[in-house]
């Protein structure tokens, strides 16, 4: 059987005769969040019948979730195969409603989707490299997870959300099905998220970069660069080996982004290790003459990493440093401090449970003989 989630709607089209009927199967998914094809009752019977014979609804299961006190929530979402992977939700505006409760800006939100199960990158401050990589994630696994949890928190269809591609995974070195994810999602009939409303991140692999702009997908890019040296670079990230800083900028002024737009700059603080005023200083240098904002961000600590958070004082004059020298320049507020909000945390809870849960019944079985 086939995910369906994996069909553009002209694919499906092959599929179903007369082809009209291919609107209605993605309006009763994306708009109307049916996870059965016997209610998709504008259907006649026996196509409804042919549909539940060759395709499922239900790529993803809800395993387990976290919810901050700031709102985010953390999910973690068995595969059909039963590998996980993470997602979360982000609320980035509340709701809005005047003294006569009448909403006056709905609130708005941003899904965090992972690429693939694990990750080869193997960067050092990552907890998911240390769980290996295991596969790519289809394209249907890619959108299930903004649908899902879409349907989860009861969030409207014409409600439109921001996707950027940051949880596990590097999405360029599946850059295909992630290609065809983002055309999936803008599908007008279907979620219409619009490509400018996705955000693609990637540890900086120019090549890819290169063929990613070569799509004209109408993405925004986003670098994960957290250091201004190759030295420190290789340190935290082995994959600058392969392609270093020079190859990352090159790719980057290469790369075609709508003018009204940014080309962001992830860039992960971590206390006496790359936040030092040379650093912003270089920074400065290093991104002369892009459109760029630099997102900087606090190190979450996870157990078994030996880095630390920087404090509020570095962040700022390391924002303050940037900003100016004409860059553009945010602290990205931590969510989820409270839950495991770090990439690979609540997978790694959740196996260590399986694991003491385990080892449990095994001591039960032996003391019992």
């Amino acid at each position: 059987m086939k995910n369906i989630f994996d069909f553009t709607m002209k694919e499906l089209e092959n599929f179903v005769e007369p082809k009209f009927r291919a609107k209605q199967i993605y309006e009763w998914i994306y708009k109307k969040n049916v996870d059965d094809f016997a209610q998709m009752l504008n259907l006649p019977k026996e196509i409804r019948q042919s549909l539940a014979q060759n395709f499922y609804l239900d790529p993803l299961k809800c395993v387990r979730s976290e919810t901050s006190s700031d709102g985010s929530i953390k999910y973690l979402f068995a595969l059909k195969d039963g590998k996980t992977i993470e997602s979360v939700l982000l609320p980035m505006k509340d709701e809005l409603r005047d003294e006569n409760e009448k909403i006056i800006r709905h609130a708005r939100y941003s899904i965090c989707v992972s690429s693939q199960v694990g990750c080869k990158i193997g960067c050092s401050f990552c907890l998911t490299a240390k769980g290996g990589f295991v596969r790519n994630l289809t394209p249907g696994e890619i959108v299930a997870q903004i649908w899902l949890i879409k349907k989860m928190n009861a969030i409207p269809y014409e409600r439109r959300v921001n996707v950027v591609y940051m949880g596990m995974g590097e999405p360029l070195n599946n850059l295909d099905n992630v290609a065809k994810a983002v055309q999936i999602l803008k599908e007008n009939d279907g979620l219409a998220i619009a490509p400018r409303r996705q955000t693609i991140s990637t540890s900086g692999l120019s090549t890819q970069i290169k063929k990613l702009g070569e799509m004209d997908l109408g993405v925004l890019l986003a670098i994960s660069l957290h250091a201004v040296d190759d030295e420190l670079r290789e340190k935290l990230m082995p994959i600058n080996r392969a392609y270093n800083i020079a190859s990352i900028m090159q790719a980057v002024r290469e790369f075609p982004i709508d003018l009204r737009k940014r080309v962001m700059f992830e860039y992960l603080m971590i206390d006496g290790v790359n936040d030092r005023p040379s650093d912003a200083k270089t920074l400065v240098k290093l991104l002369h003459g892009i459109r760029a904002k630099v997102n900087l961000i606090y190190f979450n600590p996870h157990e078994g990493s030996s880095f630390g958070r920087p404090s509020p004082e570095n962040m700022i004059k390391f924002q303050d440093y940037l900003c100016a020298h004409g860059i553009t320049c945010t602290i990205r507020q931590s969510k989820g401090l409270d839950i495991s909000a770090a990439c690979g945390q609540l997978k790694q809870r959740n196996e260590q449970g399986k694991i003491l849960a385990q080892s449990s019944i095994s001591a039960d079985k032996i003391s019992n003989k």
